[in-house]
């Protein structure tokens, strides 16, 4: 059914206006919004493993990677009774800020209606809430490398293998992600015994002993002059406040690329030199083998 431009859509049970499919998001490929919309439902089974219990902050572009650009929090204005939420109090706020109300992702009806308000990124923090909406500990620990001028995933390969080397030592199991960025992520699952703050001074330590054993490679400080030709082992992601890209999400830059799971030796081989490691585009990921390992999901 279609109504002034619009098409309505069943999906998972609910029925959706779904608007200006044709629109151009992408300039540089021509990828239209009903491409977009497509690429989420089609990853949809893997995405939605990582965004469940998660409040999630979206990227908006409303008009495309060209326009204009927001983050969005709160749920968005409009936003039907049937899209699940949760109201957050000082847990993951930053310090000074009122309580926000996030929206929840557990099913594609939910996914569909956030992406077709032009959410092209989103956002998640390590920790989920539990079934009364009360955040929980982290679930998992994130690296977040970050490559500064005249660096780039060579050196965030290289230095996410040293990552591995320190953290299989604890016992953990290391999963990579290339960002659809610049960087990377390397995730590894916690049990929920620590808290966001214990993490974070896990992550930090990682950091500063990176830094001391690889210092043409590695810094820990944000400082940029520091920073050219280096990889910017980033601890503070697991702030409680903190988020980051989820596994599986578009990103909002020139071409659309995805923060997408890696295996082991792919950046082995990037680190190398054997191959060039990239960033992988929206049909990139898609053709994806399922046994890829995942990022941990809790």
């Amino acid at each position: 059914m279609t109504t002034g431009g619009a098409q309505h859509f069943e999906v998972a049970g609910r029925t959706l206006r779904v608007s200006s499919l044709d629109k151009v998001l992408y300039p540089a490929g021509g990828t239209t919004k009903g491409e977009v919309l497509s690429y989420y439902v089609q990853a949809a089974d893997r995405i939605l493993a990582q965004l469940q219990d998660r409040p999630v902050t979206r990227i908006r572009w409303p008009q495309g990677v060209s326009g204009e650009h927001f983050f969005e929090k709160n749920l968005p204005s409009g936003a039907p009774d049937w899209l699940p939420s949760v109201t957050i109090r000082g847990h993951g706020a930053r310090s000074g800020r009122d309580s926000v109300t996030y929206p929840l992702v557990h099913d594609l009806a939910a996914l569909v209606y956030l992406v077709n308000l032009g959410s092209l990124e989103l956002h998640v923090p390590q920790w989920r809430v539990d079934a009364e909406g009360r955040p929980g500990p982290p679930d998992r620990l994130v690296v977040d490398l970050d490559p500064g001028p005249g660096a780039g995933l060579l050196e965030c390969a290289r230095v996410a293998l040293h990552v591995r080397e320190q953290l299989t030592g604890a016992g953990l199991a290391l999963h990579p992600v290339t960002s659809g960025s610049k960087g990377m992520q390397v995730y590894a699952a916690l049990d929920g015994r620590h808290t966001a703050q214990e993490v974070s001074t896990v992550a930090k330590s990682l950091a500063q002993q990176l830094s001391e054993r690889h210092p043409d490679l590695v810094v820990w400080r944000m400082t940029k002059a520091l920073r050219p030709g280096k990889v910017l082992v980033d601890w503070s992601q697991n702030s409680a406040a903190k988020t980051t890209i989820c596994p599986w999400s578009l990103r909002g830059r020139s071409t659309p690329c995805v923060a997408a799971p890696r295996t082991w030796d792919e950046v082995q081989d990037g680190a190398d030199g054997v191959t060039e490691l990239s960033q992988l585009s929206l049909q990139q990921a898609l053709a994806r083998s399922t046994q890829t390992s995942p990022p941990p999901t809790g």
